[in-house]
């Protein structure tokens, strides 16, 4: 598959690529309806380390998911929320928490099978 060619054109590719990362969708859902500073989503997703969650932000900013505001006073605080297109995602992420209840009910009732699989 040739990744130039296909992202922007395919949705399952283009929505993967975008959303790459262990912590994408938790940034995501803590950001819904909120505007939240470095340090408070830090604490939120304990025990990401503040190089990796640099990157991640780095990256969604990139792809246009969130803002990154940064406030004109000593210390600099810099604040983070859903963009035009991140909030777009907000079905998604309800579809998500939706489902994940869903299987969690599902493992607890299939316990053995799951963690025999």
């Amino acid at each position: 598959m040739d990744t130039k060619t296909t992202f922007g054109k395919c949705p399952y590719f283009t929505s993967q690529k975008v959303l790459t990362g262990k912590w994408s969708l938790l940034i995501m859902h803590y950001l819904d309806g909120k505007t939240l500073r470095f340090n408070e989503l830090e604490k939120l997703l304990t025990p990401i380390a503040q190089a990796t969650l640099t990157k991640q932000l780095r990256i969604l900013e990139g792809h246009g998911l969130i803002k990154r505001k940064i406030c004109n006073q000593i210390p600099p605080r810099v604040e983070y929320s859903l963009s035009d297109i991140g909030n777009e995602f907000k079905p998604v992420l309800n579809s998500l928490e939706l489902w994940g209840d869903k299987y969690i009910e599902y493992i607890k009732k299939n316990e053995n099978a799951v963690l025999n699989a």
